[in-house]
């Protein structure tokens, strides 16, 4: 049975904290009970939290800003040098893939013109379509987002692997490591992600303008993203 870490981020009183264990598990297809949490807050997870388990998850952040950053950021971007170095299976979406991407060497900056909230098309690059997960989601697909802050410069040992309209930087792998990570969230299905928006009413409105309804209406279903994090567990147990 596979055991997973899932790093969070996230305020004591954020509403997303437990449904965000769920929306991994339904994308895993496994037990909440094989999912253990490490709340970055209290700083990076023992390497013997690491070794006990077969995979890293990292997700979102209600509250907390890579590129804003505060006393919190430097034990958590150790904490994604340890992943690297270690090797550990990891896959990291939204928040986690611009710690992953700052951590080695890249850049992230809030830029509200570069926001993106919604089922945002995604093309894939000439090294996603040869990618072994990303490959088989077809050249152009929709992804369920919502960022402000954006990964504008990779760092050297990621390779880019998607790109959208409004943001060069989507996805990347760390060369020679079993490491991913997105922008976009592939945990999240459509229920799921009409859940995380309801919780952050505020933010629809600043980034697109719409009124909650409207912007719920608006929301597709996301069947490609969807099929991601079962794919990389399945290319694991494959190597």
């Amino acid at each position: 049975m596979d055991r997973f870490l899932l790093l969070q981020i996230r305020n004591a009183d954020d509403k997303m904290r437990d449904q965000e264990i769920g929306c991994f598990a339904r994308a895993l297809n496994c037990d909440r009970s094989q999912i253990g949490v490490h709340d970055l807050l209290a700083g990076p997870p023992t390497i013997e939290e690491l070794d006990a388990v077969d995979v890293v998850l990292l997700g979102g952040s209600g509250d907390y800003s890579v590129a804003e950053g505060g006393d919190w950021l430097p034990p958590a971007l150790l904490a994604m040098w340890e992943l690297v170095e270690l090797g550990k299976p990891t896959f990291a979406s939204c928040w986690g893939f611009q710690a992953m991407a700052k951590a080695l060497g890249g850049e992230v900056v809030t830029d509200a013109s570069r926001a993106e909230l919604g089922s945002i098309e995604v093309q894939l690059t000439q090294a996603g379509r040869d990618d072994p997960l990303f490959g088989p989601l077809g050249d152009r697909f929709l992804a369920p987002m919502g960022h402000q802050d954006c990964v504008v410069r990779l760092p050297p040992q990621a390779v880019l692997l998607a790109r959208s309209e409004t943001n060069q930087n989507q996805a990347f792998r760390v060369k020679d490591r079993p490491i991913y990570g997105t922008q976009f969230h592939p945990e999240l299905d459509r229920l799921a992600f009409i859940q995380r928006i309801h919780a952050y009413p505020a933010y629809v409105k600043s980034i697109t303008g719409d009124s909650l309804e409207a912007f719920e209406a608006s929301v597709q279903d996301t069947p490609a993203t969807d099929q991601l994090l079962g794919r990389f567990m399945q290319l694991l147990r494959e190597a």
